[in-house]
């Protein structure tokens, strides 16, 4: 229950009540992650192999827009399709996020907004395996888009975002109606404060000022089909479950509530969705220390306040994350910023491997909670999510004559397996059990039966947030 208090006391203090369904175990769960961009397919296998070891079921990829550009290099769109193909090959849902390459780069005009349409649906019609694509990465800050503020102080970045979004939606969706369009890509926090040395905007601020150019624009299209949202926490060592930001602007992951009250305010009422637009998180990380055997690996010094943690602490945080996200209505996944370390330590050692490509200890950790949130058994949901899972039963022929039955749940599951005497099927024998989901377990039978004709009946319902009650039941057979 300590995974959710946060979350749900916000939503108690908004008059918000959580949702029936939410992430549970279909939601993706990945990384955001380029180190597959690679020249050959065989060398974009070798590190789509590493998201894959993890667990991971999604990666998202970057393709950088350039003034003038209307289309990928050559160079630059061969590594796309490897890095995607690489990620077809081990099943994993490729995502691509669109954005300028820094701020000097930034769309300010009709015809630099039209080409970098132009370029998104390029990248889009080039890789037909990519259902899903995010435009825009931090525009609330300087690094990324420029200008912040208007000469009066008003929000120029979200109105200068709020025209191109909507050009490269239109865009997109003309290309491909199908295709998943996520806007933003927005940062956690920012300064408000047009005469600071670093002009930023909150998520708040940015969230509010977008929703009321929206409104004023009088457009009657969406310009997104889902947020990506970065829920980093203040610095790594801040526990995801306790970094709630209720008095200041920053939005965090237990902030959950704040940022579907934004969306709402913003949204609500109008053709964009707001308060149930779905949500990526496509950017969360939890730097870790770098010990003294792996330091000749790394170049540069780690900023002070970045405060990294020990590679424990960081699977606990990272399947903290990824059970809060499993209960948050209208959570879709979450990204984990990398699989693997950067090797400048002034940016960021956050994946489950070292920059040479050895795991770190939290790779076992977070593999198993990856595995528990699609088996639906890593997190209780106030309100419950009511899955159902789905058992098979079958018996299993043995060289000494015992009797054994396998049973497989697709979603972890408790159970009642029963031994059920033909033609009337009554029970003979009844034994309970759990099967993690997707995962067969052997029960042997010791109890002798009189001959005769029986099945297997398998009764099953979720371990955690518990639905409906299912039955399935094996072929008969004969005991003689």
């Amino acid at each position: 229950m300590r995974l959710f208090i946060a979350a749900i006391a916000a939503l108690a203090m908004l008059g918000l009540a959580p949702a029936a369904l939410a992430g549970g175990p279909d939601m993706l769960i990945g990384a955001s992650e380029d180190s597959a961009q690679q020249p050959s397919l065989a060398l974009a296998k070798s590190q789509m192999d590493l998201a894959k070891l993890a667990g991971f079921n999604a990666i998202r990829l970057t393709a950088l827009w350039d003034r003038g550009q209307t289309a990928q290099t050559v160079d630059a769109a061969a590594r796309l399709k490897n890095a995607i193909d690489a990620a077809g090959l081990n099943g994993i849902h490729p995502l691509v996020s669109i954005y300028p390459r820094g701020s000097s780069q930034t769309p300010l005009t009709d015809v630099q907004r039209a080409d970098f349409a132009a370029f998104a649906t390029s990248v889009l019609k080039e890789n037909p395996a990519v259902r899903e694509v995010i435009v825009g990465n931090e525009p609330n800050l300087n690094r990324f888009w420029l200008p912040q503020f208007a000469d009066d102080g008003s929000d120029a970045a979200a109105t200068d975002f709020f025209a191109l979004l909507a050009t490269t939606y239109d865009a997109l969706k003309a290309a491909d109606p199908a295709v998943v369009v996520g806007g933003i890509g927005l940062s956690p926090r920012g300064g408000d404060n047009p005469t600071a040395a670093r002009k930023t905007h909150s998520p708040t601020r940015f969230l509010t000022d977008l929703g009321l150019v929206y409104r004023a624009s009088g457009r009657t299209a969406p310009i997104m089909d889902e947020l990506a949202f970065h829920p980093y926490e203040d610095n790594s060592s801040v526990d995801p479950l306790t970094g709630t930001h209720p008095t200041n602007t920053t939005i965090a992951l237990a902030d959950y509530a704040k940022l579907v009250a934004l969306l709402g305010t913003a949204f609500d009422g109008t053709a964009q969705l707001g308060s149930t637009l779905p949500i990526l998180y496509d950017e969360f990380g939890v730097e870790t220390k770098i010990p003294a055997a792996k330091a000749p690996l790394y170049v540069g010094t780690e900023a002070a306040a970045t405060l990294p943690v020990d590679d424990a602490t960081q699977a606990r945080y990272y399947h903290e994350a990824i059970a809060l996200a499993y209960c948050q209505p209208t959570v879709r996944g979450i990204l984990l910023f990398h699989v693997s370390d950067e090797n400048d330590l002034a940016r960021w050692q956050s994946g489950l491997f070292y920059v040479n490509g050895k795991a770190k200890a939290s790779l076992g950790p977070v593999r198993a909670a990856i595995l528990s949130a699609h088996g639906g058994a890593i997190a209780t949901c106030t309100g419950g999510l009511g899955l159902t899972a789905t058992p098979t039963v079958r018996r299993v022929g043995t060289s000494d004559g015992s009797l054994r039955a396998l049973v497989r749940c697709d979603l972890t599951c408790d159970f009642r397996l029963r031994l059920e005497r033909l033609p009337a099927g009554s029970p003979t024998v009844v034994l309970p059990g759990q099967a993690v989901g997707g995962i067969p377990i052997g029960i042997d039978l010791t109890k002798r039966v009189r001959p005769g004709q029986y099945r297997f009946a398998v009764i099953a319902w979720s371990h955690q947030n518990r639905g409906k009650t299912t039955r399935a039941v094996s072929a008969p057979f004969r005991i003689s």
